[in-house]
This record gives structure tokens, C-alpha cells and sequence, in this order.
């Protein structure tokens, strides 16, 4: 066997198997430790921060924390095991295009044309990207939803097949 075939087919093994359920999994679990750890930090300094949070949608300063620590930890709990993992993107998704304006406005007010890779302004935008990628894919075959969903159709008498195209 040439180097060439040998290069050829490994090349062709590499690009050919896709883990894409064990891919969406990890994704999921990425998202969620990461979100899950800023409604840890802002439970750990409720008393510190609650005065200066900004106020979201006419809440006050207090109400918009603690939507914002429950979106945090229970949508990322359930987007991790993978439960109503659409319907559950949707607030964090929300959430961090408001993050995402308030961090503009303040860093554009202050300094305006400064906004520099270093600016936390892009990780709403890191975060609005994975979710808008959840929402798009679903959260797999190693999800929650996904055995619920296969308990419905065999609980009706349905083909699997039929009722779930490509998971």
C-alpha cells in the first residue's frame, strides 16, 4: 500500500464519522456549565451587586437580578439534561441580547470607538451563538427530550421512523 492511499484513506475516515449526538451533548453541557456558574456568582454576591444590576423591562434593580439568576441556573439546568432544550434557550437567548446592549451603551457611552476584543461585550455574543445553534439542531439523541419523545410514539403505537426524520 502507497502513502498516498494510506494518507487518502485516513483523510477520508477523519472527515467521514461524525459524532454529531455526542457533539450536541457536549455543546449543551459547555453552554450550560458556563451560564450556570455566572447565577452561582451573582447568588454568592446577591448583597453586593443587587444595588448597581441594571433595571431590565421596568423591574426594578432587585426583580431583574433574580430573573436574571433564574434564567441563569434553571434554564441552564435544563438545557443540560436536555429537557424542553428549545423552549429553555429562549430566555437565556433574550437575556443576553439585553446583556448585550447594556454592555454596549455603557462601554460606548463612556468611550465611544473603544470597544476592543478584550471588551466583555462579546460574550453575550459568544452565548447568543451557541444558543441560536441549540435552537437550530436540537439537543440530540442523548436528551431527555428525545427519550420522552420515544416513550410518546411507542406509547401511541407509532413508527419511530415516521415521527423522528433525523434527530
Amino acid at each position: 500500500m502507497k502513502i498516498t492511499d494510506l494518507i487518502k484513506k485516513s483523510y477520508i475516515r477523519s472527515c467521514g464519522y461524525s459524532y454529531t449526538n455526542l457533539g450536541r451533548l457536549f455543546l449543551r453541557l459547555f453552554v450550560g456549565i458556563m451560564l450556570i456558574q455566572f447565577g452561582v456568582r451573582q447568588i454568592a454576591t446577591f448583597s453586593d451587586i443587587y444595588a448597581s444590576f441594571p433595571s431590565i423591562m421596568g423591574m426594578g434593580s432587585q426583580a431583574s437580578l433574580i430573573v436574571m439568576i433564574v434564567i441563569e441556573t434553571l434554564c441552564s439546568i435544563f438545557i443540560m439534561f436536555g429537557f424542553l432544550t428549545r423552549i429553555m434557550t429562549i430566555p437565556p437567548f433574550i437575556a443576553m441580547i439585553i446583556a448585550e446592549y447594556h454592555l454596549l451603551h455603557d462601554t460606548l457611552s463612556e468611550m465611544p470607538y473603544m470597544l476592543t476584543w478584550q471588551s466583555q461585550g462579546y460574550l453575550p455574543v459568544m452565548f447568543l451563538g451557541i444558543y441560536f445553534f441549540i435552537i437550530l439542531v436540537g439537543p440530540g439523541k442523548i436528551s431527555v427530550d428525545y427519550f420522552l419523545s420515544l416513550h410518546i410514539i411507542h406509547t401511541e403505537d407509532r413508527s419511530e421512523d415516521e415521527e423522528l426524520e433525523e434527530v
